[in-house]
């Protein structure tokens, strides 16, 4: 969340940055319970100072209507407090609704229609034939079922059988091989679910409440992104400064509810409300925190050159970035079945928003005030949309698919899915 020390010293760039990501943001509401809470403990600093200096007289004096005052200015002092805790939480509570600033370099912008390709490694794949898309690919080799799993989970649920489920365990092992072999991540194998705490730590809460999945009559949400459990694994500590940058990377499944998304990507293995991803996270300093933005995007990067397949990273404008993105890139893989990019990974820098509110900080020197840390967070991949890119780019005019060289090892192999 924001400082709201920074509220009070400029709100206007607060309210602007709100109006430019299109998200509301209770400015003037929090500026006025922040007058209101303040007010409740001067008041009550004022009652007790009072109160010290008739204690002092009354010691002396013993005098019977002194007791009596200092009995009403407790009470009186009791009250404000009461007053002010109850004024704070409101305050709290809206604090957590302010969405973060943006980097000066986040482009203006209303809509997915501005953002910027920033940079594209690769070209389109010219196939010589008509591509199909990965679900017609996938249904007719007999690795993807979207009507099993419709009647055994409901709408948004795929299953993935045979070489389509070693395509994914491949994957997941790759990525997971090249960010810690390669790169420097810790693997972590992470809870699949999180407490509200651990919600509220990555901004996920309460904004984006209806897009999880809660567990009835327990405080225990499904995650969303392993983002949720490895950016908390340092919730309330104070970590020494040459332990950083801290990385971490996990395989796990994710679950979304895709409240708002009705009617988007109804077909194929693309807007799942179970989906795969191998996630990697960062908790850095503020000095090193765009610099470790850019080589954690740049390890995501890694992964689809050497699955050789062509992508563009877009820098996000304003309006399209997200409630508690600081910068973000979003990394789209070109699929010629569907004619079109699909995102297979989100790279994001928060600075401080997501530590403020899972009070996670730093000491940098021996002795020095701790200041709170900076996250980082991006998918090294999506496995499901990278699947889908892969089966794209790789079919072939019978149907079969290709199965890309760095994964072949992983696939004890196999070189073609669906050749007989």
């Amino acid at each position: 969340m924001l400082p709201l020390e920074l509220i009070r010293k400029d709100p206007e760039r607060v309210k602007r940055a709100a109006q430019l990501k299109g998200e509301p943001a209770p400015i003037d509401e929090i500026l006025q319970l922040d007058e209101k809470w303040r007010g409740h403990l001067h008041r009550a600093e004022t009652i007790k100072a009072e109160q010290n200096r008739l204690s002092k007289e009354f010691a002396q004096t013993r005098d019977p209507q002194l007791k009596d005052r200092l009995r009403e200015m407790a009470d009186r002092a009791k009250a404000d407090l009461a007053e002010a805790e109850a004024v704070k939480r409101q305050l709290d509570d809206l604090l957590l609704r302010v969405p973060n600033l943006f980097h000066e370099s986040v482009p203006v912008g209303e809509s997915e229609a501005d953002n910027v390709v920033f940079r594209e490694w690769g070209s389109r794949v010219e196939l010589g034939f008509e591509a199909r898309t990965h679900f017609d690919l996938g249904e007719a080799l007999g690795i993807m079922d979207f009507e099993r799993a419709g009647k055994v989970a409901g709408s948004r649920f795929a299953f993935l059988i045979g070489e389509g489920a070693r395509l994914e365990r491949a994957l997941a092992q790759f990525m997971l091989d090249v960010h810690t072999r390669e790169h420097g991540y810790i693997e972590v194998l992470a809870p699949v679910l999180v407490n509200s705490a651990s919600m509220t730590g990555t901004a996920n809460l309460p904004k984006f409440g209806d897009d999880a999945f809660k567990v009835e009559g327990q405080d225990l949400w499904l995650i969303p992104t392993s983002e949720v459990p490895l950016t908390n694994l340092h919730r309330d500590e104070i970590l020494d400064a040459d332990q950083l940058p801290l990385k971490y990377t996990a395989y796990t499944p994710c679950f979304r509810s895709e409240a708002g998304a009705a009617g988007k990507d109804t077909r194929g293995f693309i807007r799942l409300h179970q989906f795969s991803k191998v996630e990697m996270v960062k908790v850095t300093s503020a000095e090193q925190s765009m610099e470790e933005f850019e080589r954690l995007t740049a390890d995501a990067e890694d992964i689809l050159q050497r699955l050789g397949l062509h992508y563009q990273v877009m820098v996000m404008c304003t309006g399209d970035m997200g409630f508690a993105q600081y910068k973000k890139y979003d990394l789209n893989a070109w699929c010629p079945g569907l004619g079109r990019y699909l995102e297979v990974s989100s790279c994001s820098v928060f600075n401080d928003f997501q530590a403020m509110r899972a009070n996670m900080r730093y000491r940098p020197a021996r002795g020095a005030p701790p200041r709170f840390v900076h996250t980082i967070n991006g998918s090294g991949l999506a496995l499901t949309r990278t699947i889908d890119a892969i089966l794209e780019t790789y079919q072939r005019r019978d149907g079969t698919v290709a199965v890309p060289e760095v994964l072949r090892p992983y696939m004890g192999g196999l070189e073609v899915i669906g050749e007989r």
